[in-house]
């Protein structure tokens, strides 16, 4: 019944064609000509002039033209074609029309089986189909299947809109992520993340945050600490627009920290390390944000690609002081978020000093006195370092 349904839809879309638009070789017109010449598109053909585009849209392509009407464009609200085809606003109207445009040709029989498509804009456009009817984000296409000699236009009868907010904005919109949006602020990567980009944002919520120990957030908002926060949060940014479906054919993505994210499928849930890929592709004008349930911890949190030895050693020289100045809930955090890091990243780890480490933790987890916890964690870190230290001498 599937099938048929699918069939059926497949047979009506297709069926919308414009009478007289052929899919035949040889057709001589390019995208624009094409559009001017069905005479609905002189909106388009004006911001596409504007824009600087018709050049491009003449090129070899080939292109796939989700086309608005002049109809379509007439429903946005009043003065906003104007204000979009005046100078200054040209990079934000190049942004709207390149988002109409897919590269390749997609044509009526393929846009059916796909669920989003990515555009020149560098966001994706979704797609729906219900019964006879195929929405390309809040538009309806009316028509398909209008060959050129360097692509294929699809008309829709609204103009779609790219999200026009940064990394950062559309974060702060959500609302849940409060703590990461003042941590990169403290770090001075809030300008960056609302910079050109693109970037792909892997993003801790709230509740990830609250997931560390008791005083690592605060420890780490504190200005000695800004090379560790900034290192920590470039492990969750990856240079480019990554979707979720490349991230799942991938085992590991490198990120600006210099370190690569683990990434498996478990139980039918995609994991970014240890945390828990819960919602993805949200656009961002300069990039595309994946929330995870988890920080991710690099093992060179302090500087570039630290040996796990070292990094022991950076954690007890931070976390000794804040234990002898009274303050050993703090000096456990440091040293079990080093623990976790160290286990999670460090795939060489011998495994005494994974067995130290694990067993260090299991202890602190019943464990609820500050003190305590704190020096289980150091002769957890101490007997992991004694084991590096022996597998180094023996090699």
């Amino acid at each position: 019944m599937r099938r048929l349904i699918g069939l059926l839809a497949l047979i009506a879309f297709v069926a919308i064609a414009v009478p007289g638009a052929h899919a035949g070789k040889g057709h001589k017109k390019d995208i624009v000509d094409t559009a001017v010449e069905a005479g609905d598109f002189s909106s388009l053909a004006a911001a596409l002039t504007e824009a600087g585009l018709v050049e491009a849209l003449k090129g070899d392509g080939p292109f796939t033209v989700f086309a608005p009407t002049d109809e379509a464009f007439a429903k946005l609200p009043k003065g906003t074609v104007e204000t979009l085809l005046a100078p200054e606003n040209r990079d934000k109207l190049t942004a709207i029309l390149t988002y109409h445009v897919v590269p390749g040709e997609v044509k009526a029989a393929q846009v059916v089986k796909l669920d989003a498509a990515e555009t020149l804009n560098g966001q994706r456009i979704d797609i729906k189909t219900s019964g006879s009817t195929v929405m390309i984000d809040n538009a309806t296409v009316t028509a398909t299947d209008i060959m050129a000699s360097n692509g294929i236009i699809h008309v829709i009868d609204s103009v779609i809109m790219p999200t026009s907010d940064s990394i950062v904005a559309v974060a702060a919109e959500a609302g849940q992520f409060k703590t990461l949006i003042a941590a990169a602020k403290a770090a001075g990567l809030a300008e960056t993340l609302m910079g050109k980009g693109p970037y792909t944002l892997f993003a801790p919520t709230d509740d990830a945050f609250a997931k560390l120990p008791a005083g690592t957030v605060e420890s780490l908002l504190e200005g000695e600490n800004r090379a560790e926060l900034q290192q920590i949060l470039k492990y969750h940014v990856v240079s480019g627009r990554v979707y979720s479906d490349a991230v799942v054919k991938q085992k590991t993505i490198a990120t600006l920290a210099g370190v690569d994210v683990r990434v498996s499928v478990k139980g039918g849930k995609a994991m970014a390390n240890n945390s828990q890929i819960m919602a993805t592709d949200i656009d961002a004008s300069n990039g595309v944000i994946h929330v995870i349930d988890a920080v991710l911890l690099p093992a060179d949190a302090a500087s570039s690609r630290l040996r796990s030895s070292e990094l022991i050693e950076m954690a007890i020289s931070r976390g000794a002081p804040l234990y002898n100045h009274g303050n050993p809930a703090a000096c456990a955090g440091i040293y079990e978020m080093t623990a976790i890091a160290l286990l999670n990243m460090d795939a060489d780890l011998p495994s005494a000093a994974r067995a130290a480490l694990n067993e260090a933790l299991a202890k602190m987890s019943v464990t609820h006195d500050a003190s305590r916890q704190a020096w289980i964690m150091r002769h957890g870190l101490d007997s992991a370092y004694s084991a590096m230290a022996l597998e180094m001498a023996s090699r």
